[in-house]
């Protein structure tokens, strides 16, 4: 696969956003399965694979990732996890609200637990190194420059290669970069979240590359989505509830059919143009399905036409999404 720059890292243009394959995110799931999706994506040239402490339990989502990668050439995959979430029993924690139903989330990103964060998953994963570390979430009580202050000293110590930020402002990226070089901020981008556009111009400034988190709306940008099952976390999503989801996919219907008539489909359009609006913009969809993640990642092969961009463009300004925004 085409391959671009977080920094000083090279990553494909496409990974493989791992979080799906854990119970309770698109419903039931076993390993067996969760396993052979992750073995399509590697094998179909996602060779970096974004994971969390947070998702699963216990570090379900890491270990899945750490077996997934025995006997591959350790060198040949960027393996990014994300540290924040998955508060040590007895720490205290802080509330970071989102546009979910449950309104906030519980951060600790106290400098001192850092390594011990960073530990845990590198135990999880089975290796020696993390390649890119992200603070998962910023911490209402801690400064963000505090935190990389101490992701920096793992940097130093061999732990981690490379120092990321997820679902930051500009101001927190400038701070935090001050203090220790940042190869990758992850925020959420994708045809039905724009990224904030000073994000966007301080990264560029910086030389900082972009990690776009759920480049295809939850999978509502594949255009299959009608209905929830049972379990499924996206019930917890406004833009899901049975009102909205219908009003959106009528709304999405012009780009679906743009997809339609250049013979691919409405989720590689998506993928693709994403990758259009930034040469250090890359995204990490999921997928349990090797014939969806296969599907996925040949949209980093396509070329859309000046025409199609302004065309696409046109039918955003358009697509006004129901149910606010998950931050």
């Amino acid at each position: 696969m085409k391959t671009r720059e977080l920094g000083t890292l090279q990553v494909p243009a496409l990974g493989f956003g791992a979080m799906v394959l854990s119970p309770g995110v698109y419903g039931d799931i076993d390993d067996a399965r969760a396993e052979k999706a992750l073995r399509a994506a590697l094998d179909g040239g996602a060779g970096h694979i974004d994971t969390s402490d947070a998702y699963g339990v216990d570090g379900h989502n890491e270990r899945l990732v750490g077996r997934a990668l025995k006997g591959r050439p350790r060198d040949e995959v960027v393996v990014a996890t994300k540290f924040g979430l998955a508060i040590p029993d007895g720490e205290p924690s802080r509330p970071y609200p989102v546009g979910y139903a449950f309104n906030e989330l519980r951060v600790n990103a106290d400098p001192r637990l850092v390594r011990r964060y960073a530990e845990r998953s590198l135990r999880n994963l089975d290796t020696d190194t993390i390649d890119l570390y992200y603070l998962h979430y910023p911490d209402p009580g801690v400064p963000v420059e505090e935190t990389v202050g101490a992701m920096a000293d793992l940097v130093r110590d061999g732990l981690i290669r490379h120092i990321g930020l997820s679902n930051v402002t500009a101001a927190q990226l400038r701070a935090a970069h001050a203090v220790h070089p940042v190869t990758a901020v992850q925020n959420e981008w994708s045809m039905w979240r724009p990224v904030e556009p000073d994000l966007l111009a301080t990264a560029r400034e910086l030389g900082v590359g972009l990690v776009a988190w759920s480049p295809l709306g939850n999978g509502f940008l594949t255009g299959t989505v009608q209905r929830l099952e049972e379990g499924d976390f996206r019930h917890n999503a406004p833009r899901f509830s049975a009102e909205n989801l219908a009003g959106n996919n009528d709304r999405y219907a012009p780009i679906r059919t743009l997809a339609t008539n250049l013979g691919i489909t409405p989720a590689q359009l998506a993928l693709s143009w994403l990758l259009h609006q930034d040469e250090h913009v890359v995204a990490i969809p999921g997928s349990r399905t090797p014939a969806h993640i296969e599907e996925n990642l040949a949209a980093a092969d396509l070329t859309l036409h000046p025409d199609t961009l302004h065309r696409i463009d046109e039918a955003l300004v358009r697509f006004d999404v129901s149910g606010g925004t998950l931050l």
